[in-house]
């Protein structure tokens, strides 16, 4: 199917179809700009996700609303960036890189303004869709402008400081946030983001330069319409089987109905874009699922996604409701693992680009699913020593997975399917983040209910187990793809 890249491939020998074309082998001063700035407006903006999840109690009180009405929070931030990523691979090719990024950051630092100064919930909330939106036009241009501009030598190296952006903003999320709600109001979560996010704003107007070509493609308002019940259904039936931590146990009426509308709206969606690829104008172009690494990889993020947010959102929960822990110290005993993730990640990547994705895969994926059966072992009396011990061994576990899957996912493909690649996926890491809390918080309050909360612990983090047995299997699969080369072609 995408046989028929480029044949303008210049530089380095084209050695087979999929090739990519070849960045110079040394990074100019520019293209380091470019990246950098783009790296620090994405931890920025991923770290404005989890920080809700800590104030929510605050919020409760403060804007007088339940605990249903203020989840809406984090539902509706999730909602809007599971709608927005998957128009993320037209708005990359319709627009230059200069815009794409104005826009996002000028979206994300209105909705932290707005949220700032919010009276009351529903400009908050409003606040808080205006932020996802920017948000979600961000991973997706950082790694397209990766692939753009680093050579394949040093892809992992730069990938594995993606991994910093991707892991430690959401893990330090509720460290920042519990120590800000520990000497100020609620609002300094978003008075003290606010200036970073206006810095990278006009370090960009002044530095960022347009990377390729804008291209004249035509919006497929179907498609569009469609991205609202298929991932907005998925994501907030997800989500709402996962609303009840040890409430109502079990999936409502509300979370079937969205899910069914959810995966009808998934098939018409993904129907639609097939169609679309005959005309060379899909919405989201699905051809990038022809390259074997490209679909091995997405389906290793996803489970390692599922893993990792069933871990943010379980362990707080055990630490709290089981050992008594409040927020900061929560925060603080999930802050080394997130560290570790973060530190290792560059690390990791340079390994990357020596030894190839197999060693670090299999060896990550044995250390997660480890350190989540140790975690279905904790009860009332295990040591929060132990504890951070094992977060920190999954943490590392993760980092092994996350850079060779992104790198080795997105090196095969073509220029034409860059934003393509990156949108799908920032997409199913939404989904599947949503998903991995859905059935491991459902399991939780299940078996909470009826056998307290130490033994719905460990029935979730067991699941969690033999999910992440897939990605053992997944990883053995793993094989360096240099965008050219024998195998590496579309359909192998």
């Amino acid at each position: 199917m995408s046989t028929e890249v480029s044949p303008n491939a210049s530089g380095q020998s084209v050695q087979a179809p999929g090739t990519t074309p070849a960045a110079p082998e040394k990074m100019s001063r520019e293209s380091v700009t470019v990246i950098s700035t783009l790296l620090v407006a994405t931890f920025v903006v991923i770290l404005n996700e989890t920080i809700m999840n800590v104030a929510l109690q605050r919020l409760m009180v403060e804007l007088q609303v339940d605990a249903p009405t203020v989840q809406w929070l984090s539902t509706g931030f999730m909602l809007t960036m599971a709608i927005v990523i998957p128009t993320t691979g037209f708005i990359l090719q319709s627009l230059s890189t200069r815009a794409v990024f104005m826009l996002a950051m000028g979206l994300f630092a209105g909705g932290t303004a707005l949220a700032a100064v919010a009276p009351g919930f529903e400009i908050l909330l409003l606040a808080r869709i205006v932020q996802a939106a920017g948000t979600a036009i961000m991973l997706p241009l950082l790694m397209t402008t990766i692939l753009t501009l680093v050579p394949l030598a040093k892809r992992g190296a730069v990938m594995g400081n993606v991994s910093i952006a991707i892991s430690v903003a959401p893990a330090m999320g509720p460290t920042v946030s519990g120590l800000i709600l520990e000497h100020f109001t609620w609002r300094f979560m978003f008075v003290f983001v606010l200036p970073v996010a206006l810095a990278a704003l006009a370090i960009g107007a002044k530095y960022l330069t347009n990377i390729g070509e804008a291209e004249k493609t035509k919006l497929d308002a179907l498609s569009v319409v469609l991205t609202v019940p298929a991932f907005g259904g998925l994501v907030y039936g997800l989500s709402q089987i996962g609303g009840g931590h040890g409430g109502q146990a079990g999936p409502g009426a509300t979370a079937i109905t969205a899910l069914v509308i959810g995966v009808a709206g998934l098939t018409a969606f993904v129907l639609r874009q097939l169609r679309l690829q005959k005309a060379e104008a899909p919405l989201l172009d699905l051809r990038a699922f022809n390259f074997r690494m490209f679909t091995v990889s997405v389906l290793l993020m996803v489970v390692a996604m599922m893993a990792l947010f069933g871990g943010v959102i379980l362990l707080p929960l055990y630490l709290q409701e089981v050992r008594g822990l409040g927020s900061l110290e929560t925060g603080l005993a999930l802050l080394p693992g997130g560290l570790a993730m973060g530190l290792l990640g560059p690390v990791i990547g340079r390994l990357f680009d020596k030894v190839g994705p197999l060693p670090l895969t299999v060896t990550g994926s044995i250390l997660m699913v480890v350190a989540l059966w140790q975690f279905s072992l904790l009860d009332a009396g295990t040591s929060i020593a132990w504890i951070v011990t094992l977060h920190v061994g999954l943490s590392f576990g993760l980092a092994l997975l996350f850079t060779p899957a992104f790198t080795t996912g997105l090196n095969p493909l073509p220029p034409h399917l860059y934003s393509h690649g990156s949108a799908i996926m920032s997409t199913t890491q939404q989904v599947a983040g949503a998903a991995g809390t859905a059935l491991l918080v459902s399991i939780f309050a299940v078996v909470s209910a009826t056998s307290g909360l130490v033994a719905g612990m460990s029935a979730a983090f067991l699941t969690a187990t033999v999910i992440a047995l897939a990605a053992v299997v997944l990883s053995a699969m793993m094989r360096k793809t240099e965008g050219a080369g024998p195998g590496h072609g579309a359909g192998h």
